[in-house]
C-alpha cells in the first residue's frame, strides 16, 4: 500500500491580463474567450475533474470576477429556460458543490511562482497540481489524467512535455533527460528558452505540473529571475535532485491558445472534431481556401 497523499487540489493561474488579444479581453478574461462553445477555463476545469481532483484554487486579479461568476448559479437565465421547456444540460460543466472552488488574489503581477505562492494558504500540506488554462491539452485521457497515472506510480514532482522540432526548443522550457521509461523521463535539470545547440533535449515544459508543497516554501525565498519574475522553473530546479522528479511525454495535442495562431488553430481542430458541426466546418474551410 503507499501512502502517498492524492492529488485533490489544482491550482489555475488566472491573473494575466491577456494583453494579446486586446481589445477582445479589456472587459472579458482572455480564460473566458470561447473554442467553439466553451470556454478555455472550462476545458481546463474539465480536465482537472476527469484527473478526480475536487478543489479548484483560482488565482485571480482585478477585473476576473466573471471567471467565478461562470462557475455560479444563474438564476435568471436557469429560470427562463426551464419555463421555456429549453435543455439545461449545457451548463452541468458549469456548476461546483459548494466550497470546490475558491480564489484568491495575486495583487502584483510578479510572475508564474509568485502567482502560485499567493494559493499556499489553501493548498496546505499537500501536493497539488498546476493548469495553465492557456494551453489547451486534448487527448483521451486528459493530460492531467495521464500525470495522475504517473504520480500514482513514482510520487514526487512531475511536469508535463512535448516533443517538438529541435529548431522551435528557444522559445520554451526545456527540460535535460535523464533515464526513461515509456512515457516517463527522469528530469536532471530544467532550462528556460535554450539556445539550439544548446539546448540538453527537445522535450518542452507544456503547461501541466504536479509539485510537491516543498515548492511553496522554496517560492517563499525565490528571487527575481528572467523579466523581473518570480519563475516557477527556477524554484523546481532547486527541487532536483532533493525530491523525485519526473516528465511525463503527453499522449495528445496542445494548442498554445496564449497567441493568436493556436487559438484560431485550437478553434478550427475543435471545430472539425465536433459530429455536430465538424462536416459543415470542413464543407467551410474548403469553400473558403478554394477563393
Amino acid at each position: 500500500m503507499s501512502n502517498r497523499k492524492p492529488i485533490r487540489k489544482a491550482v489555475f493561474p488566472v491573473a494575466g491580463l491577456g494583453t494579446r488579444f486586446l481589445p477582445a479581453t479589456k472587459a472579458i478574461p482572455k480564460e473566458l474567450l470561447p473554442i467553439v462553445d466553451r470556454p478555455l477555463i472550462q476545458y481546463a476545469v474539465d480536465e482537472a475533474r476527469e484527473a478526480g481532483i475536487e478543489q479548484m484554487i483560482f488565482v485571480t486579479g482585478r477585473g476576473k470576477t466573471a471567471l467565478v461568476e461562470h462557475f455560479d448559479i444563474a438564476y435568471e437565465l436557469e429560470t427562463t429556460m426551464g419555463e421555456r421547456g429549453k435543455d439545461l444540460s449545457a451548463l452541468d460543466s458549469t456548476r461546483f458543490t459548494p466550497g470546490n472552488l475558491v480564489t484568491v488574489r495575486q495583487q502584483v503581477p510578479l510572475g508564474l511562482g509568485h502567482a502560485i505562492w499567493c494559493a499556499r494558504s489553501i493548498v496546505g500540506d499537500e501536493p497539488f497540481a498546476i493548469l495553465l488554462p492557456d494551453e489547451l491539452m486534448v487527448g483521451k485521457p486528459g493530460c492531467m489524467a495521464q500525470m495522475v497515472e504517473a504520480y500514482n506510480e513514482v510520487g514526487g514532482n512531475l511536469i508535463s512535455v512535448l516533443e517538438v522540432p529541435r529548431e522551435e526548443v528557444s522559445s520554451y522550457g526545456v527540460i535535460d533527460p535523464g533515464a526513461s521509461q515509456g512515457a516517463l523521463t527522469e528530469v536532471l535539470g530544467l532550462v528556460e528558452k535554450p539556445p539550439v545547440d544548446q539546448a540538453p533535449s527537445n522535450k518542452i515544459i507544456s503547461g501541466r505540473y504536479i509539485l510537491q508543497p516543498e515548492v511553496m516554501r522554496t517560492l517563499e525565498n525565490q528571487e527575481k529571475g528572467a523579466g523581473g519574475e518570480i519563475q516557477l522553473t527556477d524554484a523546481m530546479s532547486r527541487m532536483i535532485g532533493e525530491q523525485p522528479f519526473h516528465a511525463v511525454t503527453f499522449a495528445g495535442d496542445r494548442y498554445d491558445c496564449g497567441s493568436k495562431i493556436g487559438f484560431v488553430e485550437a478553434t478550427l481542430a475543435l471545430s472539425l472534431g465536433r459530429e455536430d458541426i465538424g462536416a459543415e466546418v470542413r464543407q467551410m474551410a474548403e469553400r473558403l481556401l478554394a477563393r
